[in-house]
């Protein structure tokens, strides 16, 4: 790709950023955004893009451009009339105490607790059922406006130790502190840039973590490309931590993590290029100097280590089985010639944990949560009996662990933590939510709609009963479709005050997810993306002929993919929907790789550099460039946040840019931009809650509703 950039200011940067907001009247004035005269040429065509100044996050016309936006975004959304009484009832709802499941490490119980609404969950612990509970991390003490999270959190072998991480800002640049865990003091220096990374203890000794070099210029939008593991010796600097893998050109990988097994024996690496498929090795530790020994020498597949009984090695594999399945080999000899299957490959989509010496299957049927337990020679015990259909997280722990614990929910169910013996298989509830929401007043339904193509595409909708199936019901139609990701049945706090104003609640399960194993998620990327933008057009065109709503009451929502899915959407059909709620999205489908880690959806999306058609295939759907001029776009609340460094604001800062400029008609497109904030993760509860006021309030009053719909029908 041949690149001609020549920065010829065409406009000023902002002009005057008054506006009516008013519903159906005057439309916005936004600040005009000054265009560059920059041109990359692709396979021989040339391509503009005049708002390439708006990708320098440090410069002051950005931070300029930033600000004026959001005085126009926020002048219009504080006059929406009842955007306080949903902010308030998000508030009530929100605020019920919240208890993690506990997990022992050394002599405490450990668990987080919330009491409702503060910002970050608090870490408590304790000896035994008698003893006095102490905190033992409280995040809302690292930073005075709760935007600093605790990332991760590891415990040494003995429990005696701890690492754990914080985010500041919402960033994915992390910070390590490591604790005595018995005495709750730290113990050394700050480990710091550390980036997408676990932390795996070797005894009390040390750790294994993960990071890239620090980039040059921004380390919000640099590319991150070479990632590495360390070794870090307690009680020495960081700088002297021992490269283990990933500083040479040959074991140049994306993405690179390390894992010690739970006794002791092996180090586990993982590397990858890309976001699926991966290369798998292992490190016996019990011998000085010993080799790393391939188990995977490709990315072919997605493979993992899944538990280890001396050197016999259970694996998690899609090779050959795009469902997944568990097989055995001997370490001393770990490659796919000498795998042995365990449990073999079925139609439905395998997700296993191991916990109390059990290994627990869980199968995925149509979005929804089945378990089998086996022993480690193969027998099944039994399947576990849930209580219900919908989602299930947990039945994972220690070997020696007496009690597992797992938590359940779906879309109308708030989630409800369960203590499981591992031995009768019974189960019984460890902590029940006390929130105000009467669950037994909603249902959902799961259905079976045609894509374009034929294909069945799943989707589970939820609504308060009695609903009126008469096209009038205000509807979020909420998708992802990538990344191998299966959207399943959770409880949602926002999503019930939607409900509870009459709404509807859609989760179509797209391809490009997991839900059906990795032929689903292969059918919607690269040059099938558009099967993944069909499928959430034909669950709009569903629910409208069912007569659940109509494109004068229908919202798309969707982040990070999901927001490209939304942008795509609202591009190709923007007479399908009313309003439109792109979240951190990627947007800019020519350059999303060159920013910080996003070569690696390139399994996902491909780039504009690898050939003509994948070129002018992106060019055909990315959102920044098929915005066009004199269309009637649906009213659009475009969500961000300054501090993302995964999906860099850029993407949504030029689409916001070319909207305003082209809309025709009085819908409104407004940008929100979350200041000292990332892409979502550890956002404080506070935040939260305001960005659904915002979101809810805006997308009802496009639909037309001057007061609530509660109070509507009160009147």
């Amino acid at each position: 790709m041949k690149k001609l950039i020549a920065f010829a200011v065409v406009t000023g940067i902002l002009q005057s950023c008054e506006t009516t907001p008013t519903k159906n009247s005057n439309p916005l004035k936004y600040p005009i955004t000054k265009k560059v005269d920059t041109v990359d040429t692709y396979f021989g065509t040339a391509i503009k893009d005049p708002y390439r100044w708006l990708e320098d996050d440090r410069s002051e016309e950005t931070a300029q451009w930033v600000k004026a936006e959001n005085e126009v975004t926020f002048n219009y959304l504080d006059k929406i009339p009842f955007r306080d009484q949903l902010k308030q009832r998000l508030e009530t709802l929100w605020n019920y105490e919240k208890i993690s499941a506990p997990f022992i490490e050394g002599d405490y119980t450990y668990y987080y607790k919330n009491d409702g609404l503060q910002n970050q969950s608090v870490l408590y612990r304790k000896k035994d059922d008698q003893d006095q509970e102490e905190i033992f991390l409280d995040p809302n003490t690292f930073s005075k406006d709760g935007t600093t999270s605790l990332g991760g959190l590891s415990f040494s072998k003995s429990g005696n130790l701890a690492a754990y991480s914080i985010s500041e800002g919402g960033s994915d640049w992390r910070k390590i502190i490591v604790l005595d865990a018995v005495t709750n003091t730290i113990v050394e220096d700050t480990l710091v840039d550390v980036k997408f990374s676990g932390v795996s203890w070797k005894a009390d000794q040390g750790f294994y973590y993960s990071s890239y070099d620090k980039p040059k210029g921004s380390e919000l939008s640099a590319k991150t490309d070479q990632h590495k593991l360390y070794y870090h010796k307690l009680g020495t600097s960081q700088s002297d931590d021992k490269l283990i893998f990933g500083g040479t050109e040959e074991e140049k990988h994306r993405y690179v993590g390390g894992s010690v097994t739970e006794d002791d024996h092996y180090l586990i690496i993982s590397a990858s290029v890309s976001t699926s498929g991966n290369k798998l090795f292992i490190k016996d530790l019990t011998k000085e100097n010993a080799p790393l020994t391939p188990i995977m020498e490709t990315t072919e597949s997605d493979t993992y280590v899944l538990e280890n009984v001396g050197s016999k090695l259970y694996l998690v594999s899609n090779l050959n089985a795009p469902n997944g399945k568990i097989v055995t080999v001997d370490a001393s000899n770990p490659s796919p010639e000498n795998w042995e299957d365990f449990i073999a490959e079925t139609e439905h989509v395998l997700s296993p944990r191991t916990g109390s010496g059990y290994i627990f299957a869980e199968y995925m049927i149509d979005a929804v949560s089945k378990v089998k337990q086996y022993k480690y020679d193969g027998t099944l015990v039994r399947e576990v009996e849930l209580p219900g259909l919908g989602s299930i997280g947990g039945f994972s722990g220690k070997k020696e662990a007496k009690e597992l614990y797992y938590s359940f929910t779906n879309y109308n169910t708030p989630g409800t933590t369960y203590a499981f013996n591992p031995e009768t298989g019974a189960s019984e509830v460890y902590w029940k939510p006390a929130i105000d929401f009467k669950s037994d007043e909603y249902t959902s339904e799961q259905v079976f709609y045609n894509s374009k193509d034929g294909t069945k595409v799943p989707m589970i909708i939820t609504y308060k009963k009695g609903l009126e199936l008469n096209g009038k019901n205000p509807t979020i139609l909420y998708g992802y479709g990538g990344f191998n990701i299966s959207l399943t049945p959770s409880f949602s706090t926002p999503m019930a005050v939607w409900m509870e104003q009459g709404g509807v609640y859609a989760v179509p399960n797209l391809r490009g997810g997991g839900e059906y194993g990795k032929q689903w998620h292969d059918a919607g990327t690269q040059l099938k993306k558009q099967n993944v933008f069909d499928d959430f057009i034909a669950a709009g065109e569903y629910l409208i002929e069912k007569g659940y709503t109509s494109s004068d009451y229908l919202a798309v929502r969707g982040g990070s993919n999901g927001g490209l899915l939304v942008g795509a959407t609202m591009t190709q059909r923007p007479d399908l929907i009313k309003v439109a709620l792109p979240a951190v999205g990627v947007l800019d489908m020519l350059r999303y790789h060159t920013f910080t880690a996003g070569a690696g959806w390139a399994y996902d999306y491909g780039t504009s550099h690898d050939n003509k058609e994948m070129f002018e295939y992106l060019l055909g759907y990315s959102p920044v460039h098929n915005v066009k001029a004199g269309v009637e776009y649906p009213a659009t609340l475009i969500t961000t946040g300054d501090h993302d460094d995964r999906v860099v604001p850029a993407h949504s800062f030029k689409f916001a840019a070319e909207l305003q400029e082209k809309q025709n008609g009085d819908n409104p497109v407004l940008i929100r931009i979350e200041t000292n904030a990332g892409h979502g993760a550890g956002t404080p509860v506070s935040k939260t809650i305001e960005q659904y006021a915002d979101i809810f309030g805006f997308t009802l009053y496009n639909m037309g509703y001057t007061i609530l719909p509660t109070e509507k029908l009160k009147n």
